[in-house]
């Protein structure tokens, strides 16, 4: 597997769904789907915790719906949403941030990860060989990860892929919290072996509200109305990671991916629209630290 494609929307709009219709149509992502496909839609839905989508925790749900109707809008052959909350009950987070009247009301399926029935997945994990993984991952042809940004105790940062590759892991087999088989134990390593593995087509990583501090539920929260849509996940994350103010080699995942072979972390060779880096980067600051700087090249 390998990405060929490394554009990167940045957008900036107080309306989350605008800004994300933006950054879609800056990169056409509708040129990356057809109608034979069967696309996942893999939020997140980390826990029910704090549901509340303004203090960064979850995704948005009318954000949420704006991308279910764009994605409708090319007439799939078939759209579920699918995800596995990491610390609770998928089916409680989604009822208690009001995603089922979203989901009911535009007829699309939810796929609990947590749940079978499983087909299983080789990874070269130090910690782990192979899980149980739902078989819906064998069935797609499009995967779509929409998330926060999110500095996170863990993985130092929350992003398109590690959304994905934490979402998939089941709680029947892995627990909640999902660490009894250990993937906690050498977290970047199982992150990384996953995207090997998992391929995301499309990446939406929003800063709008991102959370900075103690994530991926115990932070603060702020809306910098910055959001990024990405067609290869490595690229995306190194631009999330760079308004954080971390260099991809900060981030051990997407350091361990760019020495398989896959890329691109190379901030000078991803195809930027939109606002530049050091725009994103000076609107990003003004809001966290009411400062008006950019990381070193």
């Amino acid at each position: 597997m390998n990405y060929i494609n490394k554009d990167v929307a940045i957008t900036k709009n107080k309306d989350e769904s605008k800004a994300l219709l933006e950054g879609l149509n800056l990169i056409k992502a509708h040129s990356l789907f057809n109608q034979d496909d069967t696309i996942i839609l893999t939020p997140n839905w980390v826990n029910a915790t704090r549901p509340n989508p303004k203090e960064g925790v979850v995704v948005g749900p009318n954000t949420l719906q704006t991308l279910i109707r764009w994605l409708k809008s090319l007439n799939p052959h078939r759209i579920v949403v699918a995800t596995g909350s990491g610390g609770g009950d998928t089916l409680d987070v989604m009822k208690k941030v009001g995603y089922n009247k979203i989901l009911d009301e535009e007829m699309i399926e939810l796929i609990d990860y947590n749940k079978g029935p499983y087909d299983e997945l080789i990874i070269d994990s130090t910690i782990i060989k192979k899980l149980k993984i739902n078989k819906i991952l064998n069935k797609h042809t499009k995967l779509v990860s929409f998330t926060q940004l999110k500095q996170h105790e863990e993985a130092t940062m929350s992003a398109a892929i590690k959304n994905v590759m934490m979402s998939i892991p089941s709680t029947e087999e892995h627990g909640a919290p999902k660490k009894d088989l250990g993937i906690h134990d050498d977290l970047h390593d199982f992150i990384a072996s996953m995207a090997k593995k998992v391929k995301i087509d499309l990446s939406i990583v929003s800063a709008n509200p991102c959370m900075i501090g103690t994530g991926p539920t115990n932070g603060m929260a702020y809306h910098t109305g910055l959001v990024l849509v990405g067609n290869n996940p490595i690229s995306t994350d190194v631009i999330g990671a760079r308004l954080l103010g971390y260099k991809p080699q900060s981030i051990s995942y997407l350091y361990k991916l760019e020495k398989s072979g896959l890329k691109e972390t190379d901030i000078n060779k991803i195809k930027i629209y939109g606002l530049s880096i050091k725009e994103a980067e000076q609107e990003f600051r003004k809001v966290i630290y009411n400062k008006n700087f950019t990381v070193a090249s």
